[in-house]
């Protein structure tokens, strides 16, 4: 009649499933994301380590002297009286600051490994050491002791932008001493420029793919094996074991569900009860076998002979079976009766301690209810006493108990 409470979804469950793994998928690249940054700040970081680490010696050193050359001129920007030398030989040296150094080990690196350094100020001794734009925030804030560190994808451009502040020593005043500055005093930083290579997330996108798939078709088979076990289960629920059609159970509670909508809607809803004429004298001269026999006919009789598709038969206790007929006025009951009485005489099942007809049949009690304020119990017992009224007629016969003036074999109660 209806689909059972535990009954699962499995088009929800693949809706879950499927953001389960895009949720999966996600946050794995996410997480490789962070890890080639963490990867990337790292790198910097090392580097940047490696540029101080070399600048304190050349610092420590005061400052080391070159053969002079193409590639490497005096720094005019050094101005200290032993900037030039010339040794016995005649090889002019100039001396090598740190920050001259760095300007030569950036040129390196940046030909060699596609790494950039820049050594920067706001306020540099050498213009072309000026801050480009984005280096300008950090070393603001640098000065104010806001941050310790910068750093930063630039997606347009994929470079990873990294930029760490240079302390002032006491090496260092030889050279920045006139500029104002004092040892712990930041006069700038170093920005560390690396390109970045695309995240690749082609083998998260294939293997979540795959799973999501596998996993999809696994919950639609075994979604589709349970809700088909657990329909079973119902069924099994609410069908009697002998007679194959409802039981008791689910009687009443169709005939609840029928009862509200009657009662809301004000339609007419019919009650049938019907009782094996003499059962037990039946049980008595041909067994209790032949008589479960019966019980199974003329529950299929029944059932076959209501057509609509809400009509419902089931067996309501012993030899009893209810019928309830939603949308069904009493004039309606009593003919679907007297088809149910009719289809179950014409069964021509023996019973001869029957006297009505040597036959196996059936009294059928009927009331229709029309939404008044009758309770389900007020309701089936006045479709009782119908039926006890259809046995004292003599049996055989259908007796409505609110339809006093129903001719032929049929009677009333009243």
């Amino acid at each position: 009649m209806r689909n059972s409470p535990l009954s699962l979804n499995k088009y929800d469950l693949v809706t879950l499933w499927l953001l389960l793994i895009f949720a999966s998928g996600a946050w794995n690249i996410y997480q490789r994301k962070e890890a080639q940054n963490q990867l990337y700040l790292e790198t910097a970081r090392s580097f940047f380590s490696l540029i101080v680490t070399t600048r304190e010696w050349n610092s420590s050193m005061g400052g080391v002297y070159v053969p002079v050359s193409e590639k490497i001129q005096p720094n005019p920007y050094l101005d200290i009286p032993d900037r030039d030398l010339q040794t016995t030989n005649g090889t002019a040296l100039t001396k090598i600051n740190p920050a001259y150094m760095t300007r030569l080990i950036a040129e390196l690196a940046e030909k060699n490994n596609s790494v950039r350094f820049h050594i920067t100020s706001l306020n540099p001794i050498r213009p072309a050491n000026a801050p480009e734009s984005w280096e300008i925030p950090p070393l603001q804030s640098f000065e104010k002791n806001f941050q310790s560190e910068f750093a930063k994808v630039d997606t347009q451009s994929r470079k990873y932008l990294y930029m760490a502040p240079l302390i002032t020593q006491e090496s260092c005043l030889a050279c920045h001493a006139r500029q104002g500055y004092k040892v712990g005093d930041v006069r700038g930083g170093i920005s560390i420029t690396l390109n970045t290579q695309p995240l690749d997330a082609f083998p998260i996108v294939v293997s979540h793919v795959l799973i999501a798939l596998s996993g999809s078709l696994v919950i639609l088979f075994f979604s589709t094996r349970l809700n088909n076990a657990i329909a079973l289960l119902q069924k099994q629920s609410r069908i009697d074991g002998l007679t194959q059609i409802y039981n008791r159970g689910f009687f009443d509670e169709y005939l609840h569900r029928e009862y509200l909508r009657c009662r809301r809607n004000k339609n007419n809803l019919s009650i049938l009860l019907c009782d094996v004429d003499l059962f037990k004298d039946f049980n008595d001269a041909y067994g209790h076998q032949a008589g479960d026999y019966v019980l199974k006919k003329i529950a299929r009789s029944l059932s076959t002979t209501l057509r609509r598709p809400g009509d419902l038969a089931a067996r309501y206790g012993g030899e009893e079976f209810g019928i309830v007929l939603p949308d069904t006025p009493p004039d309606g009951a009593l003919v679907i009766a007297e088809m149910l009485r009719a289809s179950i005489e014409a069964l021509q099942i023996p019973h001869q301690g029957n006297t009505v007809s040597k036959m196996v049949t059936i009294s059928i009690g009927v009331y229709t209810y029309q939404g008044d304020a009758l309770s389900i119990d007020e309701i089936l017992s006045r479709a009782d006493k119908a039926l006890y009224r259809a046995k004292e007629k003599g049996r055989n016969i259908v007796c409505s108990y609110s339809h006093p003036h129903f001719t032929g074999d049929q009677t009333s109660p009243t």
